[in-house]
């Protein structure tokens, strides 16, 4: 198959703090000494200069190498500070690398901060053309397409309207439609789904698959592992600027969040910052599987338990603890303590929730915490929202409620439900 991006040896370095933290003087003494293979004379007394010290540069990209080709999907996955942002920058020629270079076939367009050139006194109308123009689209594409675009955006009554006067999601969804509607042989994305609301979200994650389906070329960055693996038969994983495993969505993705799984899972206060009231404060949540050890990535399959620790600072005092699981901009659903216990003692307490297996589908959550008590004087005692984050992802490795289906199952939960079918015809 034909390669359409080549990239090799690519490295990046950047200079961190303030600008005029040395004079040009000093960084020419330091250049010239490196030429001759001297010491670096601004060195500190006793210090080894191994050559990739910080002394306020760092390097976010180093010697990263791989082909794309032609009409394949790429996700590019890493943690925040990996180098995939600058990667993407490097290819849009947005910034040069410090070494190494990159080969491109055909038109390549960016999606890496939408509503870049947009004016605010201007019209969407207007902006729209100014947009299309700076991302290389004619006038003539950009007419062809213009009431596709204004229709995807919904923003058919706002049209003429200066954009100052759009709400953010109005805004992001505009600028998002121009960018899509542009048809290149390369496409760039940069996590463009975080933003809007669930339902553009998903509108967003149609037109990646549309574009994908065109057989464009197409790098997608994204921290959500799900619309890597349904979007992408390719994934990179990118770590301190380096590239760390390159193979088959579903293998690079369950490395990363095997990775990830090692971390979080847990909070705690002390007693003087502990969200709640002198009767009852949160002092811990964690979150855990069968062993016991806190993390926050599971599988579908995995049971998952959610422990609440907290002190009462009052005797004789009823409550009960509740729960929601938000995702996605919704409430996956809830769950609450069946009866108000009564606690007669000073002390520390917990309650445990577990979660069986084969209920979540393959989503980032975010828990909001209470304990109230809804009989007599109705009072809250512990109300926090996102106390924790965990996500779940589904590695198809594992019998599943998906059988062996490969593509998106849409639904916030995914319970394992049993089907009953029949081979041959039945009377009614």
């Amino acid at each position: 198959m034909t390669i359409s991006i080549s990239i090799e040896n690519v490295s990046k370095q950047y200079r961190l703090g303030a600008i005029g933290n040395r004079t040009l003087y000093e960084d020419l003494n330091r250049w010239w000494a490196k030429v001759r293979g001297k010491p670096d004379p601004l060195a500190k007394i006793g210090e080894v200069d191994h050559g990739n010290r910080a002394d306020g540069l760092i390097w976010a990209l180093r010697d990263v190498s791989f082909t794309v080709q032609e009409g394949q999907v790429l996700g590019i996955i890493g943690r925040n500070g990996a180098g995939k942002s600058t990667l993407l920058k490097i290819l849009s020629k947005v910034t040069a690398p410090t070494s190494g270079q990159i080969k491109l076939k055909g038109r390549i367009a960016s999606l890496l901060e939408v509503g870049t050139g947009f004016h605010p006194e201007l019209t969407g109308r207007e902006n729209i053309y100014l947009n299309g123009a700076i991302l290389g689209m004619t006038r003539r594409e950009i007419a062809g397409k213009f009431d596709e675009i204004v229709s995807f955006a919904e923003v058919d009554k706002f049209v003429d309207t200066p954009v100052k006067r759009y709400s953010s999601g109005m805004y992001v969804r505009l600028a998002f439609a121009v960018a899509a509607h542009l048809e290149p042989e390369i496409m760039v994305v940069d996590e463009v789904l975080a933003v809007g609301d669930a339902a553009f979200q998903r509108k967003c994650l149609g037109k990646m698959s549309e574009t994908a389906s065109q057989g464009r070329t197409v790098l997608f960055v994204s921290h959500n592992m799900a619309a890597i693996n349904r979007l992408c038969s390719r994934a990179v994983l990118l770590e301190r600027g380096r590239l760390s495993a390159d193979g088959p969505a579903s293998e690079v993705t369950a490395k990363y969040l095997s990775g990830a799984a090692e971390e979080d899972g847990m909070r705690n206060w002390s007693p003087e910052e502990a969200p709640g009231t002198d009767e009852v404060r949160l002092m811990r949540v964690s979150i855990s599987g069968n062993d016991g050890v806190s993390k926050s990535v599971f599988e579908v399959s995995d049971e998952i338990f959610i422990r609440l620790d907290y002190r009462v600072g009052r005797p004789n005092i009823r409550f009960r603890c509740a729960m929601v699981f938000n995702t996605q901009g919704v409430a996956a659903f809830s769950t609450i303590e069946p009866y108000e216990l009564e606690r007669r003692e000073i002390g520390l307490y917990s309650s445990v929730l577990k979660i069986p297996a084969h209920l979540l589908a393959e989503s980032e959550y975010a828990i909001n915490i209470s304990a109230f008590t809804s009989a007599g004087s109705k009072k809250h005692y512990i109300s926090l929202r996102a106390a924790l984050h965990f996500q779940i992802y589904d590695s198809m490795k594992t019998p599943s409620a998906r059988g062996d289906y490969t593509q998106n199952l849409a639904g916030v939960v995914r319970p394992k439900l049993d089907w009953k079918s029949s081979e041959t015809p039945i009377d009614l």
